[in-house]
């Protein structure tokens, strides 16, 4: 072997000589006998070094996985013997092989077992079995290497392929792996759980580790072996010896629930978990509270849900089945772990807890198909709701200021309570709203004297309600008298108790969630309004020292405000003046601390244009207002550019260029209050944003921070469109220059939609601007097409297969909006261009979007053009170019039928041709029919039967025709 090449297989190894090993590496896996060294590297030991070791396991590895049938009899013999050596080998080191190389070298002998168990080696595992006996390090192999073959016939979650024919190579896996484990369980799997057993009894008292690996794969094998080998008297008193070894028991307590999870006749599986319980419970397992080892708690929970869902999987099946007196008997065998499992769910540990919801969720389900409750089931349904209402409690060590891993998992887990809650309400809707309320009413009493996590699981419980209680469009208040009284009462007391002045973030959180959350109970009772607008407005949101807070609560008010719409009128001008200090553009000066981001004064722009938009003002007060609103806007706007061409260093360019971007950004965000039914035309405003583009348009022509810029003002004009409609117009073919001077293709990519925008708006309106900027545009375009770029810049790669894109998605726009007398009016010679590039577009590139829009484009200018009286050598055309694109496209290598998007550029494909049909009639079929197909060397047969399908009246005909 290459010595110098193998030094880079050292993880500290510097880069070339790891490249090196790398090419090395690929160069053996090409090489006819390669393995052969590394095999007798590793059945002589000639190297010490780890990494080399485990270098040769990968080589012979990649030999038994793609190239084993390449192999003679002999070849194939020496892997095995080869394999066999090195395990004698371990039992006879000093010193045991790493952990590393041991597991590579159980996936290598699984790979083989795979490969031969069924031909050429029956005796696989007695082989084994005879070179390791009891010796503890062999022992240690034998496991590992059963865990590898399960692992390559169970767990779906080894990728095992990759290739384009993944789903056949699965159902070929999925074949080869039932067979295997046929003749597994008919030739060797007792002789396997004998010496599971044997291993266990040897080594239970001297040899934890082992006895764990084996416990693993007791609990691996069972799922897909004789049940009765292993749920038998000697091996479940053994495994219930070791619930009691502190070492083991939490690797018995996984074996025990893979036992418990088998699938089985429903009355053994009751049967089975009795038998279980009832032994467990006199072993004192149950007794939770006596139990301090949270990490077995955390185990066993997982096993005591096991038998819970099994036990109601049996009920189901019994219910299903008409078995009503085994159902009986089985439920109350469920009913029997209900103390249990509440011991668990409440159990300090969220692990614990967790691994019980599972079970609860399921028992909840149950009592929601019964009839009637019993005093025992409304006593465990109050008791879980109890539970929940506890466990949802934030405890002393949640960081609310650095939320990490710990803090996202009790968010997680709190979801988890979340369904249980939900599922609580379809038992019991009324004792649910009961206990929300009570706990409710005595949290808020005594709020200033109760700790935050109380407060604000309290108000969480309310918020809650509104989901577990659904209703539609939010309608809390009316409808069911009792439940709308109790929950205005709650919100009442949400709002008048004070409590949105509680000094601790949580709950200041949870107050504006939830008065957002029941905006209806303000339209109840719409008195309450004014102190929440200044909870919102006053240093409990807006201007709260916390950053969070503020942040939440501009997204909040803002959302607060849209809904009540009508209720504000009394208010607008007094929020509006509230608002004025928050809306101030955040100067790029260093140091400079504003309250809000400039992503959250987004919100309270949107705010202050709903307020107005959504008055009973007159159109001049609107005016008025929104002028007030943005006018300070563009006169920042005007200073800030004006030092932007004056900057010289990078960053204050950056930081002014940002300031800019936020105030059109801020401008463009107050259009989003006007409606159909509130243009900006009927509420006067229409000067106001003629102003704000006459003011940002010059920010176009700055030559720093282009990107920046045109972004933000490219965003501006496509809300103007919208809001300003054909007034815009006059402002477009000035901006348009600037944005296609300089630009690269991410610009023009982003110029195009806009274009596209006014195309499909305004049509035959922009027909001479278009006229005028349609072959400027296609030169810019074409010219960043054809910038070399380096062979392997993926994303320069990517920006001009988007341009393309965008590029036809614009002659798509043209062409079906009526104007194709744009292109056509460009002279021969460029239509020429145009043509020919979407002609490429369809054959050339392998982006079945872009070919799907070109074929649309051709259907669409055949249909326009493509009669008698089109344009003059347009019929020339479809027959040399468009034609044969139909053809050279489908058979194109990279024409993938399996790709969604390739089959629909087929059927654009196909309604180019029956368009051509369709103009050109019987002359296309002749064409096809006595030059174009017999060109290719089709059979007359198939030409035939081709030019039938095209002519059938039903286009879906000739699409799957196509297809096939």
């Amino acid at each position: 072997m290459d010595e110098q090449a193998l030094l880079g297989l050292n993880p500290n190894a510097d880069a070339d000589f790891r490249q090196r090993a790398l090419a090395y590496f690929e160069q053996l896996k090409i090489s006819q006998d390669a393995w052969q060294v590394c095999a007798e590297a590793l059945a002589q030991s000639i190297y010490s070094d780890d990494h080399i070791k485990f270098f040769c396991f990968q080589v012979l590895e990649h030999q038994i996985k793609f190239k084993y049938s390449e192999l003679t009899e002999v070849q194939q013999q020496l892997i095995r013997e080869t394999l066999i050596t090195w395990l004698q080998a371990q039992m006879l080191n000093p010193q045991p092989e790493k952990t590393f190389i041991r597991n590579k070298a159980a996936q290598v002998f699984a790979l083989l077992f795979v490969t031969e168990y069924l031909t050429k080696w029956p005796k696989f595992f007695f082989d084994i079995l005879s070179v390791v006996d009891l010796n503890p390090r062999g022992v240690d192999m034998y496991l590992r290497i059963l865990m590898a073959v399960d692992a390559e016939l169970v767990d779906r979650d080894v990728v095992h392929t990759s290739e384009a024919s993944y789903y056949f190579t699965l159902t070929y896996e999925a074949r080869r792996n039932t067979l295997l484990k046929d003749t597994m369980r008919e030739q060797c799997i007792p002789s396997l759980v004998e010496s599971w057993y044997q291993i266990l009894q040897n080594y239970q008292y001297n040899n934890s580790e082992l006895t764990c690996q084996c416990l693993e794969v007791v609990g691996a094998y069972v799922s897909w072996i004789d049940l009765s080998l292993i749920a038998n008297e000697r091996f479940i008193n053994m495994l219930l010896g070791h619930m009691s070894v502190e070492v083991l028991r939490e690797e018995a307590c996984d074996c025990l629930f893979e036992i418990i999870n088998k699938g089985m006749d429903p009355i053994d599986k009751t049967k089975l978990v009795e038998s279980l319980c009832q032994v467990l419970q006199s072993a004192g397992l149950f007794s939770i509270d006596q139990e301090d080892d949270v990490d077995f708690l955390a185990r066993f929970s997982k096993l005591v849900n096991g038998m819970g869902q099994a036990l109601i999987a049996s009920w189901t099946k019994l219910i299903k089945n008409g078995d009503m007196k085994s159902a009986q008997d089985t439920l109350q065998a469920i009913e029997a772990k209900v103390s249990l499992m509440l011991q668990l769910l409440i159990h300090e540990d969220d692990d614990i807890s967790s691994n019980i919801i599972g079970f609860c969720y399921d028992y909840l389900h149950i009592l929601k198909q019964l009839s009637a409750l019993s005093d025992q089931q409304k006593a465990n349904v109050e008791a879980i709701m109890l539970a929940v209402m506890k466990k949802l409690t934030y405890d002393e060590e949640y960081n609310f200021e650095n939320e990490g891993e710990d803090e996202a998992m009790f968010v997680e887990y709190r979801k988890q309570l979340k369904l249980l809650l939900d599922r609580l309400a379809q038992v019991s809707p009324e004792l649910l709203l009961a206990s929300v309320r009570r706990v409710f009413n005595t949290t808020l009493q005594n709020w200033q004297t109760t700790r935050f996590m109380e407060v604000e699981v309290a108000i969480r419980l309310l918020y809650m309600l509104a989901e577990a209680l659904p209703v539609s469009h939010g309608a809390h208040f009316s409808g069911d008298v009792t439940k709308a009284t109790v929950l205005q009462d709650m919100m009442r007391t949400l709002v008048t108790s004070g409590v949105s002045a509680y000094q601790h973030t949580s709950v200041t959180l949870e107050f504006f969630e939830t008065v957002v959350r029941y905006e209806k109970f303000f339209a109840v009772e719409p008195q309450h309004i004014p102190a929440v607008l200044m909870a919102f407005l006053d240093h409990r949101g807006l201007r709260h020292t916390s950053p969070k807070v503020r942040s939440r609560t501009a997204y909040l008010f803002s959302r607060f405000v849209k809904s009540l719409n009508k209720q504000m009128n009394p208010f607008i001008e007094d929020v509006l003046n509230r608002i004025q200090d928050l809306l101030e553009l955040s100067p790029p000066e260093n140091g400079y601390q504003a309250l809000l981001s400039s992503d959250d004064q987004l919100f309270i722009y949107e705010t202050a244009g709903v307020l107005i938009v959504n008055s009973e003002y007159s159109a001049e007060r609107k005016q008025v207002l929104m002028r007030n609103l943005l006018t300070p806007l563009m006169e920042k706007f005007k200073v800030l550019l004006e030092k932007l061409m004056m900057a010289q260093d990078e960053d204050r360019q950056m930081a002014l260029a940002d300031c800019l971007n936020h105030a059109v950004g801020f401008a463009s965000r107050t259009s989003k209050a006007f409606s159909n039914k509130q243009t900006v035309k009927q509420c006067g405003c229409s000067e106001v944003y003629l102003d704000c583009l006459q003011t940002f348009l010059p920010a176009l022509s700055c030559p720093l921070q282009k990107e920046v810029l045109r972004s933000g003002v490219r965003t501006f004009l496509h809300r103007m469109i919208i809001c300003l409609e054909e007034e815009v117009l006059p402002f477009i073919p000035s901006a348009s220059e600037h944005m296609l001077k300089d630009c690269e293709a991410k610009d023009l990519q982003e110029f195009i939609p806009l274009i596209n925008q006014i195309t499909a708006k305004f049509k035959t309106q922009v027909s001479p601007f278009l006229q005028q900027m349609f072959m400027p545009l296609l030169h810019a375009i074409f010219e960043v097409l054809l910038l070399p770029a380096e062979e392997n810049d993926q994303s320069a790669a990517l920006e001009k297969q988007m341009l393309r894109r965008s590029y036809f998605a614009f002659l798509q726009t043209v062409t079906g909006s009526g104007m194709s007398e744009v292109i056509a009016n460009q002279g021969a010679e460029n239509v020429e261009r145009v043509l020919f590039t979407v002609i490429q577009g369809a054959v050339d590139y392998p982006d079945p979007i872009a070919q799907k829009t070109c074929f649309i484009i051709l259907s669409k200018l055949v249909e326009l053009w493509g009669g008698k009286d089109g344009p003059v050598g347009f019929a020339d055309f479809v027959y040399k170019h468009i034609v044969p694109a139909c053809f050279l496209a489908p058979l194109k290598q990279t024409f993938d039928l399996a790709d969604a998007q390739t089959v629909l550029a087929l059927s654009e494909c196909a309604v180019t041709l029956k368009t051509i049909h369709l103009k050109r009639g019987p002359e296309c079929i002749q064409y096809l029919q006595q030059e174009y197909l017999p060109s290719l060397q089709v059979a007359p047969e198939i030409i035939q039967e081709f030019c039938q399908a095209l002519q059938q009246p039903d286009a879906k005909v000739f699409k799957n025709y196509l297809k096939v």
